[in-house]
């Protein structure tokens, strides 16, 4: 004897048993939230589904990475707060698009399908944890809401079971809360050292400029950066060319204004007009004598020597050999090796009040394990623009020992006065409140 055909009802009954079946051997709450939104299509015939969890969505229909950003990631986010606003979010219901503001409707127009309906997952106590949205081109029926509401119990159990709520809640009596909140207050008041970090720069204490004497371009740097240098000592030559051009013409200039002024010194006794010349050719020789001096100094000034011994402290020669520099262009340091400051650029949004004598540590980017003692001696009152481009205050600071090698660079810790710990944590919030704030 044949086995009678299964009906419709049957059919749908072990679909639905099905779908339970694969909630509980769900074993993680990613598997779970894919079986949420994709195997209940071939039953009730969904479009699209998403899972909300505290309302944010988690899971979306054929997509295995939810965009938190993504237009219809928005709009189903949206709508629940919709749902929460009108108080439909706890029951089970077909969307009504009055509830949903026109931004909202024309997004599930463009987006979603005509008919949604919001099915909730709550816990034991009856609260709400999330939901799903379900949206097809057709109305839920009766019959179809009645399971859905099963399956939701079902999918809420399940979801629990992987991931229980545990919330932190202080249970403790009110007076030991009323302790711990005098304790954290007195602690707020301890006194504690202002301190701030700003980068440094151990530069040369009492070091002489070395300068371009004249307008000209550099032939070549005959020291090398951080080369010893004695007084004396040739360090930069300029391109003399046109310098020893112009001493020679100087040169032949005052000699034909000589000539001019003895050959009518011998005139003059028999020659009147001669005679009423002579004071205009001899000033005219002091002049060209003065040019001569002048085109000859410049000439000396082309070899740039160093006035007092040390190193020579620069960058780079390449940078500025052949490159044309005006007078007083800045072209070396010429220091003493064991004078040497520090210098830091402190930027103004950390500026704390610091006097003189200050403690300043340096910890230099070469060997950060070590810390090298040095005393606030002089603060700007302005602020200006750093290399970086940002407003920073100028201090020099006077090392305690032995001052680490000249050009080393590193971060300085400043130590200002006590002040509590709240003013010490707060400072910089209070400050970005105020200039936010205008207060």
């Amino acid at each position: 004897m044949n086995a009678p055909l299964p009906g419709t009802a049957e059919r749908v009954f072990a679909l639905f048993l099905g779908l339970e079946q694969q909630a509980r051997k769900a074993g993680s709450t990613e598997q779970l939230a894919y079986a949420m939104v994709n195997d209940g299509q071939a039953l009730f015939g969904f479009r699209h589904a998403a899972l909300l969890i505290a309302g944010k969505v988690q899971a979306l229909t054929g997509i295995s990475v939810v965009e938190a950003n993504a237009p219809f990631v928005a709009f189903v986010e949206r709508a629940a707060s919709a749902l929460l606003k009108h108080g439909r979010l706890g029951e089970g219901h077909a969307v009504d698009l009055a509830q949903l503001d026109e931004q909202t409707r024309l997004d599930m127009n463009s987006l979603s399908a005509p008919h949604a309906f919001w099915l909730p997952l709550k816990n034991r106590r009856g609260e709400t944890f999330g939901g799903l949205w379900l949206a097809r081109d057709k109305p839920f029926a009766e019959a179809e809401q009645a399971l859905l509401r099963q399956l939701a119990d079902t999918y809420a159990h399940a979801w629990l079971a992987l991931q229980p709520r545990k919330p932190w809640r202080m249970r403790w009596p009110r007076r030991k809360l009323l302790a711990v909140a005098a304790a954290l207050s007195l602690l707020l008041l301890i006194p504690v050292r202002q301190s701030v970090l700003a980068p440094a720069e151990v530069v040369p204490l009492g070091g002489r400029v070395v300068a371009a004497p004249l307008d000209g371009v550099i032939a070549e740097f005959l020291v090398k950066p951080n080369q010893n240098v004695a007084a004396g000592d040739l360090l930069v030559r300029f391109d003399a060319t046109s310098l020893k051009a112009q001493a020679d013409v100087a040169e032949r200039t005052l000699g034909v204004a000589e000539a001019e002024l003895k050959a009518n010194s011998q005139r003059a006794f028999a020659d009147a007009e001669s005679s009423a010349r002579l004071d205009l050719l001899a000033a005219r020789v002091e002049q060209k004598r003065a040019e001569r001096d002048y085109a000859r100094q410049l000439l000396a000034r082309s070899e740039v020597r160093a006035e007092r011994a040390g190193i020579a402290v620069f960058a780079d020669a390449e940078r500025l050999t052949g490159k044309p520099v005006q007078t007083g262009e800045r072209l070396m340091q010429i220091a003493d090796p064991t004078q040497a400051e520090l210098r830091i650029e402190l930027p103004v949004g950390d500026a704390i009040a610091l006097q003189p004598g200050a403690e300043v540590a340096l910890f230099l980017d070469s060997d950060p394990l070590n810390r090298h003692e040095a005393r606030l001696e002089r603060s700007a009152y302005e602020a200006q623009s750093t290399a970086a481009g940002q407003l920073a205050y100028r201090l020099d600071a006077r090392f305690v020992d032995a001052p680490p090698r000249i050009g080393l660079r590193g971060t300085a810790k400043l130590f200002g006065d006590r002040a509590p710990l709240a003013y010490y944590l707060l400072r910089r919030p209070l400050a970005a409140a105020r200039q936010s704030l205008g207060l």
